[in-house]
């Protein structure tokens, strides 16, 4: 249809720029809101994991122990599990079915044998930060000694 040299669509269709401007607005709102949430979430998660991971360290440390009738040395550490490194003729490992875990963060789980705690033996991982002690997720999570 043409009114006065300009033509006109009878069926409207598309968004005008204010439009996509008011949806645009929203969801940065809404990811505002809701993206620290989640983030906080992954972190929490992060240490159930740690947890999960030590707790199935330390069935596969009681397994090597009731084989070999101690706890694998500092020496090895928790390399033990994997690998006969000390040819003890009661290994009947491997006692983890893949190779060690690297704990949520990205490193290694800390194994002191003969520590003087419950367990008998130290595991634990140092948490976010990486380091010794700490708070939050920065905590060291695990069997201390």
């Amino acid at each position: 249809m043409i009114l006065n040299g300009r033509r006109y669509m009878k069926n409207k269709k598309g968004f005008s720029l204010i439009e996509l401007l008011v949806v645009l607005v929203i969801l940065g709102l809404l990811g505002g809101l809701v993206g620290p949430r989640l983030f906080t979430q992954v972190d929490a998660s992060k240490v159930d994991v740690a947890l999960a991971q030590i707790r199935m360290l330390k069935t596969a440390l009681q397994a090597y122990r009731l084989d070999v009738g101690r706890y694998p040395d500092d020496q090895y550490g928790l390399n033990s599990l994997v690998e006969n490194r000390t040819s003890d003729k009661n290994w009947r490992g491997p006692y983890l079915e893949e190779q060690l875990p690297l704990d949520p963060w990205g490193s290694s789980f800390v194994y002191i044998a003969n520590a003087q705690n419950f367990q008998g033996f130290a595991l634990y991982s140092y948490g976010a930060d990486g380091k010794e002690g700490g708070v939050g997720l920065d905590e060291d999570i695990g069997f201390l000694p």
